[in-house]
């Protein structure tokens, strides 16, 4: 009986194609992978995300280990009504990145002195305490404060759960029938002296040619191509391109009749086009009716997707006024204000055409 994959069970996928999409970028590193999910019955739709349940970095594990004075073999807490020896514990079970509140406050309590942090975790310096953790990582409090001392079940009290890294589908199962493809950026940096990683990113890129990837889809079921054949419009700079190279593939595969209209932008067009050959292939055959790319350090003025929008405003309203979709995929602090304020823009055009018509 094939077994039942869940949210508590994911299926233990293999990584087939694991591949970057931009040397020679010295500052970012993006990467290309096929996940093969050949076996488990899964399924997604475009605009789904791939949960990852990530293991820990080894290396980071051991340290954290020998900063405790502990072996790793010792039996700790691991889950509901479960036990594992540290080290597991560490790598499958616990997020061991980010100090915790309950973790900072009880370095305070068992340091013989810590008077900084402690001032800092007063209700009245909490953006002081942010600018102070930036960068910051447990196992920094625990080699600075090596007085502090912490039994292995203490330890792993004061972490929270390791939780799944979500990753918008890149491809379509009616494409890649037994597969799913997903576009990562690599999170690498140093800070205080240390390299720092991306627990999900690392994962994927440097620890999964000889082991499983644990994975099970998660459903955006408000993030959906339209039944019709409705135009569509996508914004997806950077990685946020990966639900909309999805979008292309399945439309291709229906037959659907609706334009396709994509915004693209990143740092340098030589080195991360992603997907720029499909893209540009597409554009020849007509089946992207209109591609805008911004490549923000190519130039001395920098350019961003919302430029190209400004610039293509007049259209862009014609398209929405006409019933378009539109989509938008990225950073949400920034971009996507960004992009709400050019939208603005041809919303404040289409007034204007209007009233200068009558």
């Amino acid at each position: 009986m094939q077994p039942q994959y869940s949210r508590t069970n994911p299926f233990p996928a293999k990584m087939v194609i694991n591949r970057r999409l931009n040397e020679g970028n010295r500052n970012k590193e993006t990467r290309h992978h096929e996940i093969s999910l050949a076996g488990s019955g899964l399924t997604f739709e475009p605009g789904d995300s791939m949960a990852v349940y990530a293991t820990n970095d080894p290396p980071l594990v051991e340290e954290i280990i020998r900063a405790l004075g502990a072996t790793g073999d010792e039996m700790v807490p691991a889950g509901k009504n479960e036990t594992a020896p540290l080290r597991q514990a560490l790598l499958r079970n616990y997020a061991i990145t980010v100090p915790t509140p309950k973790f900072l406050k009880a370095i305070v309590e068992r340091a013989s002195a810590a008077p900084l942090l402690k001032e800092l975790l007063q209700p009245d310096h909490k953006h002081d305490l942010q600018v102070y953790l930036w960068g910051m990582e447990v196992i920094d409090f625990l080699l600075q404060h090596p007085s502090a001392k912490f039994k292995p079940d203490e330890f792993v009290g004061l972490l929270t759960k390791l939780q799944p890294r979500l990753y918008s589908v890149a491809s379509s199962l009616r494409v890649y029938p037994e597969s799913v493809h997903l576009i990562v950026d690599v999170i690498r940096y140093e800070s205080h002296g240390r390299i720092r990683k991306g627990v999900a990113s690392t994962f994927l890129a440097e620890r999964c040619d000889d082991q499983p990837v644990p994975v099970f889809p998660s459903v955006a079921k408000h993030f959906r191509l339209p039944e019709n054949d409705a135009d569509i419009i996508m914004v997806g700079p950077g990685t946020g391109i990966a639900p909309f190279r999805a979008f292309l593939q399945e439309r291709r595969a229906v037959g659907a009749r609706g334009r396709n209209w994509l915004f693209f932008g990143a740092q340098h067009e030589k080195y991360d086009y992603s997907y720029g050959d499909e893209f540009e292939e597409l554009k020849k055959q007509n089946f992207l009716t209109h591609l805008h790319c911004a490549f923000s350090r190519d130039k001395e003025h920098k350019v961003y997707v919302q430029h190209r929008m400004q610039e293509n405003a007049a259209e862009l309203w014609r398209w929405l006024d006409g019933g378009a979709y539109f989509y938008v995929c990225g950073d949400a602090l920034k971009m996507a204000k960004d992009v709400d304020a050019a939208l603005r823009t041809a919303s404040h055009l289409k007034k204007q055409t209007f009233t200068s018509s009558r």
